[in-house]
């Protein structure tokens, strides 16, 4: 547990079976942030082994793959007990760099939620994405009345008070539309930072037929 705290940001980073990557991602993040709440959602490879030394980083376990809305939605707790006032989240895959967490903390400012949009830069990412996020972010766009440029983003930082007013209902990935929703309805401010899109290391995890039902329930709730 961390004595003392730089900027009262903490990260929260899910992980399933990232052994190639999490060391890095958590060494790099925790250069920005007083800590990293890692979450092992049901992992079976080395992964949590490799992080239980580091420093400054808090680990919950799941005995078994539960889906990444509810591995956020423990990890949004425990932020929220340790009192930190602004909540970032990002992939343990390197798809999201932590050097930009610096973009995120200085927009996070001015909005109650910043989601990072990758949607500017589309050389790196594969055709199927691209026209998956044009489509659910424009869906949303047009349910909240709001421009949405790239829903399916979950590098984000979150002030306290949006974690404390909403709550997540979705275990799986749809959990990130549901928040979106949830903080417009609740009045939240919502801003975007462009962040580069990386899919080299890419292992998705998401499944296409269980992401297109996910998404589907959150648009007509």
């Amino acid at each position: 547990m961390i004595t003392l705290r730089k900027n009262n940001v903490c990260a929260v980073i899910p992980f399933l079976n990232e052994e190639d990557f999490i060391v890095e991602v958590i060494t790099k993040t925790l250069k920005y942030v007083d800590l990293v709440i890692a979450v092992d959602d049901g992992s079976k490879d080395n992964s949590l082994k490799l992080i239980k030394k580091l420093d400054n980083v808090e680990i919950i376990i799941f005995d078994k793959n539960f889906g990444k809305g509810t591995a956020l939605k423990s990890g949004f707790r425990l932020a929220i007990e340790l009192d930190f006032d602004i909540i970032l989240t990002l992939d343990a895959d390197l798809q999201h760099d932590p050097d930009y967490i610096p973009v995120f903390l200085d927009a996070i400012k001015k909005y109650d939620v910043v989601i990072g949009n990758r949607l500017s830069d589309l050389k790196k990412m594969p055709y199927h994405r691209i026209l998956s996020n044009y489509l659910t972010s424009f869906l949303l766009s047009l349910k909240l009345k709001k421009i949405i440029k790239d829903s399916q983003c979950g590098y984000r930082a979150y002030k306290k008070k949006v974690l404390q007013k909403i709550s997540i209902h979705n275990s799986g990935f749809e959990a990130e539309s549901e928040i979106i929703v949830r903080a417009v309805r609740e009045k939240f401010s919502i801003g975007f930072v462009d962040i580069p899109t990386i899919y080299a290391n890419e292992k998705s995890k998401m499944k296409s037929f269980q992401a297109i039902k996910g998404f589907l329930k959150i648009l007509f709730m």
